[in-house]
């Protein structure tokens, strides 16, 4: 993994640490990714519902999305939702059960958060470059939401 990386995730390590309340800690986790790595253009936390059928859009930095709501196994993040697995998309416009969220969103990275084997949440990361998510993107992100679900 990138040595930026490493530092990145000590960063919200502590953040995570602080004792904040869970939306400001992933508030603060999306805006050091989205500052810090040049290709995650937009950055949000979507968490799944009660009644686990739908993910609610929280904290995010980027543009604004009408898709504050997802059905499970609807698009790329429902689709990790309903099956636990990290999913990238190199170029959307070869996924086809793809939601856009813009004519600028070239890429995607949806990572979930499990807490005892059940989803609980994920991360969602868009980029305006095709292809720019590597197996250094996959690792970091994964150690990152390993870490998260102490939050849950």
């Amino acid at each position: 993994m990138r040595i930026e990386y490493t530092a990145l995730l000590q960063e919200i390590e502590s953040v995570i640490s602080s004792g904040e309340e869970l939306h400001k800690v992933l508030a603060e986790t999306c805006n050091i990714l989205k500052n810090k790595v040049i290709h995650y253009d937009w950055v949000g936390f979507y968490i799944l519902n009660d009644q686990k059928s739908h993910l609610i859009l929280g904290p995010y930095c980027g543009k604004s999305t009408e898709h504050t709501i997802i059905p499970v196994g609807k698009g790329v993040c429902g689709q990790v939702a309903e099956n636990k697995i990290l999913k990238i998309v190199q170029d959307v416009r070869l996924e086809g059960n793809y939601i856009s969220c813009g004519m600028e969103v070239q890429s995607e990275i949806v990572v979930p958060i499990l807490k005892n084997g059940d989803f609980v949440a994920e991360i969602d990361i868009d980029s305006h470059d095709t292809a720019p998510f590597t197996i250094d993107d996959q690792e970091f992100l994964s150690l990152l939401c390993r870490k998260l679900p102490v939050l849950f």
